[in-house]
């Protein structure tokens, strides 16, 4: 059974910083793309980063300079460094996994398996 648990969300203040980690399980990743999405309740989902299997990566205007995406496939796990975060930053994050190798992408149609999400919450 495939699985993607994030952790790592929490409250920061205004120019702080967070690591979000998403624990893979259940299938072979290591050859897929992977990425963090946000969402709002209400709003439509935003890709924030996206990583694939060669280690090329891809981000959103938004965060080009404050966020790193990575992955460590010996420990199963994705990463989202998010430095100088700001209250704009405040919603779930979601990481997702493809199931097929593909090019660094945020398009969210790619993505076949979805972790639960985890808050962040950026007070100014």
């Amino acid at each position: 059974q495939v699985q993607l648990v994030e952790s790592g969300g929490g409250p920061v203040q205004t120019g702080g910083s967070l690591t979000l980690s998403c624990e893979i399980s259940g299938y072979t990743h290591s050859f897929y793309a992977m990425a963090w999405f946000r969402q709002a309740a209400g709003e439509e989902r935003e890709g924030v980063a996206g990583i694939n299997d060669d280690g090329n990566t891809i981000y959103a205007d938004s965060v080009k300079g404050r966020f790193t995406i990575s992955k460590d496939n010996a420990k199963n796990r994705l990463y989202l460094q998010m430095n100088s975060l700001k209250p704009e930053d405040s919603t779930m994050y979601y990481c997702a996994s493809s199931a097929h190798r593909v090019r660094p992408t945020l398009d969210a149609n790619y993505f076949r398996y979805w972790g639960q999400g985890t808050q962040v919450t950026v007070s100014s």
